[in-house]
């Protein structure tokens, strides 16, 4: 089989397929993301005390490790989730979809590179010779300022995230096969995210960002988990958009040429 002719089946796909494939995605971003963040360097990391800090990692140096796996995990479903949505809402409006995917992306970049900064103390705290020329307390600070940076770049990130949102939500506004509530929320959520524009006011107001973020992604999640999208629309909508010809107009072109 050509791989024409497999990109050909991919695109075929159902949509409501994709939809739910999207939703199953978007939750295992959600979870693992909350896994990481809250039971991984929420227990380990102490605001503020590097002593204490480092002796959580050194203690549980696999269930650090396993954070970072973890955020990687994330981050894979995240891609993966973008790149459905873009296929999804290009019916709604292909350039403003791709503008939105090359924002997430960006996003995901952005938050996988960050990463390397929480592996770091590691590295920092993993007593090599060459770091001798270092008392024990520098290296307990620079171990817990570089998980403050990863916290940062996360948060740059998210910021990335907010403008996707945003722009994921006025498509699904637009759109004739999702509900249009599920765009405000996910618009509402963008909005939250922005916040992340400032390094200070985003993290300090990051509890209430979360939840907004819920608010918008869980309705979204369960939608199309168990509805996907209305196919017949999606199909109409598509097909007026020129992004969408049966499978039996396809097979008829393939033949023809």
């Amino acid at each position: 089989m050509s791989t024409a002719i497999m990109m050909e089946r991919i695109t075929e796909t159902s949509p409501r397929l994709k939809a739910r494939i999207a939703g199953v995605l978007y939750l295992l971003t959600i979870l693992t993301g909350v896994f990481a963040q809250m039971y991984v360097s929420g227990r380990l990391v102490v605001e503020g005390d590097a002593a204490a800090t480092a002796a959580n990692i050194l203690t549980h140096k696999s269930w650090f490790q396993l954070g970072f796996t973890v955020y990687l995990v994330e981050m894979a479903c995240q891609i993966a989730m973008t790149a459905l949505f873009y296929d999804l809402l290009k019916p709604a409006g292909r350039s403003v979809s791709l503008v939105a995917a090359f924002l997430g992306l960006a996003g995901c970049v952005i938050k996988t590179l960050g990463r390397l900064f929480y592996l770091a103390p590691l590295f920092i705290l993993g007593g090599a010779h060459y770091l001798s020329v270092f008392s024990l307390d520098q290296l307990q600070a620079l171990a817990l300022l570089f998980l403050k940076v990863n916290d940062h770049g996360a948060g740059i990130a998210l910021a990335f995230f907010g403008f996707y949102a945003l722009l994921k939500g006025y498509l699904i506004v637009r759109s004739t096969f999702l509900p249009r509530i599920l765009g405000v929320l996910s618009v509402l959520a963008g909005l939250g995210l922005l916040t992340f524009l400032s390094p200070t006011l985003g993290p300090h107001l990051f509890p209430y960002v979360a939840a907004l973020g819920l608010l918008g992604a869980a309705p979204q999640i369960l939608w199309l988990l168990v509805f996907g999208v209305n196919e017949q629309r999606w199909k109409e909508q598509a097909s007026a958009a020129g992004e969408w010809r049966s499978p039996r107009a396809s097979t008829i072109d393939s033949i023809n040429r």
